[in-house]
């Protein structure tokens, strides 16, 4: 299914900034605020958005923006529509705004879009451009989903989630989790486990588990290699850590289950 995107870039405002569709946006609009403050109509209800805080417009929704002289406003924004576009809008609710992280992996996927349309029309992949669109929308709605009240655990126990599924494969310790929750230690400990149902060590030891069978299964690299990628540092500790798992050596595993 087809998508097209009309505009995609990042604006800085200084010296103030108005427009407005009162007769409602044409297309589907994306604008997640990254810096500043600024004020936004969306059908009728007037919200200020700060840092962090996502916009969604889908066609014929009135829309005012407002950024006030001597206000600092800075933003990423997507113009869009399609086929693709309607269903993926219309399978879930989309708030009109939401509090997301300003995760950079999101943002780089904004900044490939926006690279993508700079290029000449004649350079431009638009079969590129439709996927790195629809992982966007899709990362944001997980985004949105994660920061909502719904959501299977607490907001702060995805952000360490999410802080250990990137960092499982290199040392970290727990203090490096808490910090990027913004909990201390003890608190990070005691709502990781309450909510996961195992410590942070033990959730990061089995995507480490997991990152190594992968690798038994589909590389050659000696199981000396494969436990200090995976972030065991040594293979006699990784051979202690998965008999005990799976009760047999790791090498024994490989032999027999692959």
């Amino acid at each position: 299914m087809k998508t097209n995107i009309f505009f995609c870039g990042y604006s800085f405002h200084t010296n103030g900034y108005h427009s407005q569709h009162k007769s409602g946006y044409p297309s589907y609009l994306f604008r997640l605020q990254t810096e500043g403050l600024c004020e936004v109509v969306v059908k009728g209800r007037k919200m200020e958005l700060a840092k962090g805080d996502l916009l969604l417009i889908k066609p014929g929704d009135h829309y005012e923006l407002l950024v006030k002289e001597g206000q600092n406003s800075g933003d990423y924004h997507l113009v869009c529509e399609g086929a693709w576009m309607d269903e993926w809008w219309s399978r879930s609710e989309k708030p009109d705004v939401s509090r997301i992280d300003l995760d950079e992996k999101l943002l780089t996927l904004w900044r490939q879009i926006m690279i993508e349309k700079r290029r000449p029309s004649s350079s431009q992949n638009e079969e590129l451009s439709g996927y790195l669109l629809r992982a966007l929308c899709l990362s944001l709605e997980r985004a949105i989903s994660e920061t909502g009240r719904s959501f299977s655990h607490p907001y702060t126990v995805t952000r360490m989630m999410r802080y250990i599924e990137e960092h499982a494969t290199i040392a970290f310790k727990v203090e490096d989790v808490a910090q990027h929750a913004g909990l201390s230690v003890s608190r990070s400990v005691h709502l990781f486990k309450s909510s996961v149902g195992k410590t942070i060590m033990e959730y990061a030891q089995a995507i480490r588990l997991s990152s190594a069978i992968e690798r038994m299964k589909y590389t050659t690299l000696t199981l000396e290699q494969i436990a200090e990628d995976c972030g065991f540092g040594t293979y006699p500790y990784f051979h202690k850590v998965f008999k005990k798992k799976y009760g047999v050596a790791p090498g024994v595993y490989r032999r027999i289950e692959y």
